[in-house]
């Protein structure tokens, strides 16, 4: 049983530094916000448009890659389940085969939109203030 759970593990760690880059991410997101907070209050009506569609933008990316530490986070319980199962199962001596397998595919869901809001948040933060249309 021992030798089983050692896969999903390994598992629980990736994601844990999937979760840990993502929220520093989120850290520097937030820092900009507050920078950018202190521009607006003090900046002149020219400037303000552009300002104020750089905060949307940075409200926009904290929000995805929010969601994705979310979905990251409900990957790593779910992961959690299976592995709780699959000893629970061998130590009742129940045939909880299927709820495993269950709970392992809709980790691997989560893990999905997870990465794939990360890949928004990052795509986001890349092409800010560049005009990638040619």
């Amino acid at each position: 049983m021992i030798r089983l759970a050692v896969a999903p593990v390994f598992l629980l760690t990736a994601i844990a530094t999937m979760i840990n880059s993502m929220n520093t991410r989120l850290g520097r997101i937030i820092d900009r916000r507050r920078v950018m907070q202190e521009r607006i209050k003090n900046s002149s009506a020219p400037q303000m448009d552009e300002l104020k569609d750089e905060m949307k933008t940075l409200i926009h990316r904290s929000r995805l890659i929010y969601m994705a530490i979310l979905f990251a986070v409900l990957a790593a319980l779910l992961v959690c389940v299976v592995v709780a199962g699959a000893f629970v199962g061998a130590l009742i001596s129940v045939d909880l085969a299927k709820y495993v397998a269950v709970s392992f595919v809709l980790a691997m869901s989560s893990m999905i939109v997870s990465l794939s809001m990360f890949l928004r948040e990052v795509y986001l933060g890349v092409s800010s203030g560049v005009n990638l249309k040619r």
